[in-house]
C-alpha cells in the first residue's frame, strides 16, 4: 500500500464529513419549513434532533470537545495522538459549520498540526 492512500482516505472522509454537515445545516436548521412543522407537533423525531441539536449548538459543546480533543491530542504521542487528532477534525468541521467557528478554528488548527508534525 502506498503511503499517501491514508492521507487520500482522511481527504476523502473529511470532505464527505464536510457536505454531511453542510446537509444538515441547510436541511435541517435553517429550512424554514421545519419551523412550522415543529410548531404544529413537535414530538416528531425530526423536531427532537434539531431541538437536541440546536442545544449542541447554543452551549457550544461540539466545539469544545473538538477543542479538548485536540489539545489532548497534541500532546499524545504516537498513534493514540494522530486518532484522537482525527478525532477532533471530525468534531470540529460540523462545528465550524454548525455557528461554532470561533472555538472550531482553533481545534482544526491544533488537530491539524498534530497530523503533519513529524514522528519522534
Amino acid at each position: 500500500m502506498s503511503r499517501h492512500v491514508p492521507v487520500v482516505l482522511l481527504f476523502v472522509l473529511l470532505s464527505s464529513w464536510l457536505a454531511a454537515s453542510y446537509g444538515v445545516r441547510f436541511a435541517l436548521m435553517e429550512d424554514t419549513r421545519w419551523v412550522g412543522l415543529c410548531l404544529e407537533d413537535a414530538a416528531r423525531w425530526e423536531c427532537q434532533a434539531r431541538a437536541g441539536l440546536g442545544y449542541l449548538i447554543h452551549f457550544r459543546l461540539i466545539a469544545w470537545a473538538a477543542l479538548v480533543a485536540a489539545v489532548i491530542a497534541f500532546f499524545i504521542p504516537g498513534y493514540s495522538g494522530r486518532a484522537l487528532a482525527v478525532l477532533a477534525l471530525l468534531l470540529g468541521l460540523p462545528a465550524l459549520v454548525l455557528y461554532s467557528a470561533s472555538l472550531a478554528v482553533f481545534a482544526l488548527v491544533l488537530a491539524g498540526l498534530r497530523l503533519v508534525r513529524a514522528q519522534a
